[in-house]
């Protein structure tokens, strides 16, 4: 189960107070911040998704202890 980190993702992450719209991969920034620049955006969005792929196994070993009984886990 991959999940792709968006513009949108990384724009939270890089200015969580700020205030955008993101459409087709073009961004509408509404807020008084400096807006980070597309070279920020795309660093943020490889560092996110790097991130998010190196828990897969977190996440799938997690599927599957819910699986088990819980008397089994005590």
């Amino acid at each position: 189960m991959r999940e792709d980190i968006t513009i949108a993702t990384a724009l939270f992450s890089l200015c969580p107070t700020a205030t955008f719209q993101v459409e087709d991969d073009v961004v509408s920034w509404n807020s008084n911040l400096p807006q980070p620049t597309s070279t920020e955006i795309t660093a943020e969005v490889t560092r996110l998704q790097a991130e998010y792929d190196s828990q897969e196994y977190a996440r799938s070993r997690k599927q599957e202890y819910d699986k088990l009984p819980q008397f089994e886990m005590q």
